[in-house]
């Protein structure tokens, strides 16, 4: 087709669509999204800046009375979040490059009402020669309850749900319990090896509940020493200790309206875990220095790596603490056991790493084998921390398995490469000592470099190094 047609036939459109009344269009909406709701269905359409252009009334008996007229004009990744719908969303990717998508799944959140997991079915809106459906419309997402679809397919949709994707059934239990949470305050222990993701399950479940709209406070109680810890967690008054020149107000204030994530808990020494416990008990601390009492009111979600049964046996961890915090407890699988989750996972990582280094860059084939023969033993931060290698090293728009970091594609003389086809012929502690003293010695034994490579904390890697007795 030529230009000059191209051009006629929208200069005919548009003097279609400039003839075709506003009531009609409404109208026409109106019966369309009618349709969708006698099958269950919400449908909405969307500009071409992917803000909620038209949405059919059975959002309300979806999520809540008056959330239909609430969410107009609003952008979809505020509903269905920034996973699926933002600037790198792998549906809003999809869509623009004219592909349809059905069966994904999202949590839809909706003020005050909560959220809710549903399925979502989005396409590009196709505008006939009648000039009925509305210009401005270019996308159609349609959305149904998640539970509809149970039990009818062996592998589940993508779920893109508080900045995490996956699909492997694990992972969307975790996901239907954080939704079950969000009217609680209970106090949660996070579990799952380095790199898994913890406090992007904490920070979603934070999203999630009731003090939301309070702040997000992190500590990591495994990065400070103890004798600061102390201080970090309930502040001080000046001259407290020395180098205490005013006071200061602790992480404990500073989330009393929302959620205090206690990072690698199992760090913590004996005596602040006592201290610990107080607050827990009694919702009460003092600044150190202080005799005067503090109420407490902030959200207790706790983080570890460690096996903290065992730690209890060991008379490392107290055992009233522990039970104090695994009110409700979450076990974070590592990727090697969700093998599901890494081509989603890769595929909006990929995403994200091209959009902050401003570059749109894809999966070869050989890549995505690649990256699902990998064993991971650094998790989904190993997993960012090779696309980001390969996005730096890649010269065109496709990554191919020479643009990987070395340990993920396997080579001659490489005998540490960690894959599902990789039998090691030493012991696993030996093959392990022997991979941490080669990232050393590459990155000159700085430690925050070799465990951003090796796609683990630096206390992490500081714990590993005393244990395997590796010192420079």
């Amino acid at each position: 087709m030529t230009s000059g047609a191209t051009n006629s036939n929208k200069k005919e459109r548009k003097s279609l669509d400039a003839g075709v009344p506003e009531a009609v269009r409404r109208t026409a909406m109106l019966a369309v999204s009618a349709a969708f709701g006698s099958l269950g269905r919400v449908c909405m359409t969307l500009d071409r800046d992917f803000r909620v252009r038209h949405i059919s009334d059975g959002l309300d008996e979806l999520v809540g009375q008056g959330v239909t007229q609430a969410v107009r004009d609003k952008p979809v990744e505020s509903l269905l979040g920034a996973e699926l719908f933002g600037p790198a969303g792998t549906l809003r990717s999809a869509l623009q490059a004219n592909e349809r998508r059905e069966g994904w799944r999202a949590s839809l959140r909706v003020e005050p009402s909560g959220s809710r997991l549903v399925s979502v079915t989005a396409a590009p809106l196709i505008h006939d020669a009648s000039g009925v459906c509305d210009p401005e419309s270019q996308y159609l997402v349609v959305l149904r309850p998640a539970e509809d679809e149970e039990g009818g397919t062996t592998v589940a949709a993508p779920t893109g749900f508080g900045g995490i994707i996956a699909r492997s059934p694990t992972m969307i239990r975790i996901f239907r319990l954080i939704e079950n949470l969000q009217h609680s305050e209970a106090t949660v222990l996070l579990s799952g090896e380095s790199g898994t993701g913890k406090e992007i399950v904490a920070r979603s479940i934070h999203a999630h509940s009731p003090r939301r709209d309070g702040p997000f406070v992190a500590v990591n109680c495994g990065a400070i020493p103890g004798e600061l810890l102390e201080s970090e967690l309930f502040g001080h008054v000046r001259g407290a200790f020395t180098g205490a020149v005013r006071d200061r107000v602790g992480r404990f204030e500073l989330a009393s309206s929302g959620t205090l994530f206690l990072d690698e808990i199992g760090e913590m020494a004996l005596t602040l875990q006592v201290k610990l416990l107080r607050v827990l008990q009694e919702r009460t601390f003092e600044r150190v220095g202080d005799s005067h009492s503090l109420r407490s009111n902030a959200r207790i979600i706790a983080a570890t790596n460690q096996d903290l049964r065992r730690a209890v046996q060991q008379s490392r961890f107290r055992e009233d603490l522990f039970y104090r915090l695994r009110v409700v407890p979450i076990e974070l699988p590592p990727l090697r056991q969700r093998h599901e989750d890494i081509e989603p996972l890769a595929r909006y990582l990929l995403a994200r790493v091209g959009e902050r280094n401003g570059r749109a860059v894809r999966f070869s084939p050989d890549v995505l084998r690649a990256l699902l023969r990998y064993d991971w033993p650094g998790n989904v931060r190993e997993l960012e921390n090779a696309l980001e290698f390969a996005v730096a090293v890649c010269k065109g728009q496709t990554l191919q398995p020479e643009d990987l970091p070395p340990e993920i594609v396997p080579s001659r003389g490489n005998e540490l490469v960690r894959s599902k086809d990789f039998e090691p012929s030493k012991p696993a502690d030996e093959l392990e000592r022997s991979r941490l003293l080669e990232v050393l010695e590459a990155h000159r034994w700085d430690r925050a470099g070799a465990a951003k490579a090796l796609g683990m904390s630096r206390t992490t890697l500081w714990r590993k190094m005393r244990e395997h007795r590796l010192v420079r």
